[in-house]
């Protein structure tokens, strides 16, 4: 499903546009948006497991757990 979007942009931003879009401007600004979703994500991700190392607790917890995490598996 695609959906139709109207922007304002500046000249130069608009010449820029068209001069790495080309035809397919509409393309280029997707490529550029769905890149910019994957690196908040990546972000975000490198944010929580920044948290989660840091978490004395947590780690502490983690230790416990993986004690146990081959009991009953037979080798």
């Amino acid at each position: 499903m695609t959906h139709r979007a109207t922007f304002t942009l500046d000249t130069d931003v608009f010449a820029f546009l068209k001069m790495m879009g080309g035809d397919n401007r509409s393309g280029y600004i997707n490529e550029l948006l769905k890149r910019e979703k994957q690196r908040m994500l990546e972000k975000a991700i490198l944010k929580a497991n920044l948290e989660e190392a840091g978490d004395k607790a947590y780690q502490k917890e983690l230790v416990e757990w993986d004690v146990s995490l081959e009991d009953g598996l037979e080798e």
